[in-house]
């Protein structure tokens, strides 16, 4: 299929489903606020003004010894999935699909995501300090990596899928579809780098996944922006730019000290000689035990609150009407967010990072802009604005993704005045906290990256052709197409070459089997004289021609994954010449870096 056709359709397809599994994901975690929090414990539930529920509101005491059997029956029963089905759902799973992206070809088992959707919808659903964009994005990354695998693709391609799947599941659940597409490409690495090959499939995934989500909800919502559409705030004087400053620094702070107390606190709980599913049930007790102590210490202010959940209603409260919410509930319920966001997630509950990061950026920023508002009201008029642009600064400094961030807040604001003191205290975050990333699988760049392992020794090699690094005369055992397996595996025990092409009577090539394909029927002979070498053979052969630069051949060893390739004719791609391997590929190469060395 034509490339442009191929990637239309296969980001379509994640885009749909990526969709629908955030219809569903969000479903979950309503129904189990509507039962567990609100007619269990009586919780006041406060969300995002666009947040719509199809469940009733529901009006009830609050019990906090409710709540926190609640949180800790959650904890258990999530981390007990986890852990039963499977243990790389636990955590915050964006992190979990980088590493897939990096380190295992983009192959994420197909439970992955469910166990992941199920568990995070009970994290949140009870209570726990937890995002929504660490498993919509394992959800829309599953499918994607599935999809590849199914049409069985090359590596590339399901790398690529994993991260539109990402994409598109985190533009779909916060309603910022360009924010989602660039998302994909930036979150995989901690520098300023970007993963070009996967903007435009995440950028149409990202906008189908959007629209299905949306579709699904009653038309006063629809399209509307996450926050609402009544944010008005204006940035007015270069000289406000001086407090947005200060701002920074004040989110490097508390980011750093975010990410350090959430890998202490993970560290913490793998110390512990408990079943996986008692710690998360222990995180989450110490979470709600954290929130309550909080509670009762600020009087019973419902406010503070705001640490167990997921927060949204305090950043809308910062938003909207920031001068009904003191300053120092503001900057305790940033901090405090901190330890329960740690203790949810670190101790093995399955959630996100996202939100409690614009929880706690929003916090920090609302309380410096209202600080600085009582001290210099010509400058700064409008403190709400402070809230937005510390949403943006706070995670593009602890996740390494500025330019997503900006978009995802303007986003789900609907607040495009912003962006320039948006990116002032992003860049400022990114650049003074290059040291600290809360997603630990991040690589540097692509250099470093095991899925672009070999992209780089291109241009040493540029010049140099196949037909110089190939062994003409080496002695290539070829296998008629009719053989029987029996004489094949013969063969293998005669011989230590790992491919052998298949021809027909012409000697032309038809096809090529490796060892390892004969391997699987090596336990059956009952079919080794049935079976043949048409049977085991593939007949997709990835060739290259002596004229072909090793350019080209390194790239077909690293998409495939393969060692060897035939060499054939230029003018009759089915009469082979030989083989190239792959490690006399890398032997040029390193001869070739050795002569750039003595030259310099």
């Amino acid at each position: 299929m034509p490339s442009t056709g191929k990637w239309l359709l296969l980001s379509a397809a994640i885009g749909i489903v990526a969709g629908l599994g955030a219809i569903l994901f969000q479903f979950l975690v309503q129904l189990g606020q509507f039962i567990g929090l609100s007619h269990g414990a009586g919780f006041p539930l406060h969300d995002a003004v666009a947040d719509y529920s199809p469940l009733p509101e529901v009006a009830k005491a609050f019990s906090p010894w409710r709540l926190l059997a609640i949180l800790t029956t959650g904890g258990f029963i999530a981390g007990w999935l986890a852990w039963r089905f499977a243990p790389e759902a636990s955590g915050h799973g964006t992190d979990a699909a980088i590493d897939a992206f990096h380190n295992k070809r983009g192959e994420i088992r197909f439970r992955t995501p469910i166990v992941k959707t199920i568990a995070s919808a009970i994290t949140l659903g009870s209570g726990g300090s937890a995002g929504r964009e660490g498993p919509i994005a394992q959800i829309g990354a599953g499918f994607g990596s599935g999809l590849a695998t199914l049409l069985k693709l090359s590596a590339r391609d399901r790398r690529i899928l994993l991260a539109a799947g990402m994409g598109a599941g985190v533009g779909a659940i916060f309603r910022a579809p360009l924010a989602g597409a660039l998302f994909a490409g930036e979150i995989l690495y901690r520098d300023a780098e970007l993963e070009a090959d996967v903007i435009m499939p995440a950028a149409v995934s990202s906008t189908i996944a959007y629209s299905v989500f949306c579709f699904s909800l009653p038309p006063k919502y629809r399209f509307m922006p996450l926050f609402g559409d009544n944010i008005q705030f204006d940035f007015s004087t270069p000289v406000e730019l001086i407090p947005y400053a200060a701002l920074a620094l004040v989110l490097v702070v508390a980011g750093i000290l975010y990410i350090r107390t959430f890998y202490w606190t993970h560290r913490a709980f793998n110390n512990l000689s408990l079943p996986p599913y008692v710690k998360s049930a222990l995180g989450a007790l110490a979470a709600g035990a954290v929130g309550l102590g909080l509670f009762y210490a600020g009087r019973s202010n419902p406010e503070l609150l705001a640490v167990l959940g997921g927060g949204y209603g305090m950043l809308q409260s910062a938003f909207s009407d920031i001068g009904s919410v003191a300053t120092g509930t503001l900057m305790v319920v940033g901090l405090v967010k901190i330890i329960t966001t740690s203790l949810t997630i670190s101790s093995g509950g399955s959630g996100g990072v996202f939100g409690p990061s614009m929880v706690i950026g929003g916090c920090m920023g609302g309380a410096v802009g209202k600080m600085f508002h009582s001290i210099w009201p010509q400058v700064v008029t409008q403190p709400g604005a402070f809230a937005v642009v510390g949403m943006a600064g706070f995670f593009a400094g602890c996740a390494r993704a500025p330019f997503s961030t900006i978009l995802m807040v303007t986003e789900m604001t609907g607040n495009y005045r912003l962006l320039l003191p948006a990116m002032w205290v992003s860049t400022l975050c990114f650049l003074l906290m290059r040291r600290w990333t809360l997603y630990e699988k991040q690589v540097p760049t692509r250099l470093q990256s095991p899925a672009h392992r070999g992209d780089f020794i291109i241009d040493v090699l540029e010049g140099m052709r196949v037909e110089d690094v190939y062994q003409r005369n080496r002695k290539l055992r070829m296998v008629h197409e009719g053989t029987s397996l029996n004489d094949i595996v013969h063969l293998l025990a005669e011989t230590s070459q790992r491919y052998f092409p298949v021809v027909d009577e012409s000697d032309k090539l038809v096809g090529i089997f490796s060892a390892e394909d004969v391997r699987s029927y090596l336990y059956d002979d009952t079919i080794w004289e049935i079976a043949n070498a048409r049977d085991v053979m593939n007949t997709r052969v990835i060739t290259v021609t002596p004229q072909d630069d090793l350019n080209a051949a390194l790239t077909r060893f690293t998409a495939m994954n393969i060692d060897e390739l035939p060499v054939v004719a230029p003018d009759d791609k089915q009469r082979i010449l030989g083989i190239l391997r792959r490690k006399e590929t890398i032997a040029a190469y390193n001869r070739r870096r050795l002569e750039h060395k003595l030259v310099e």
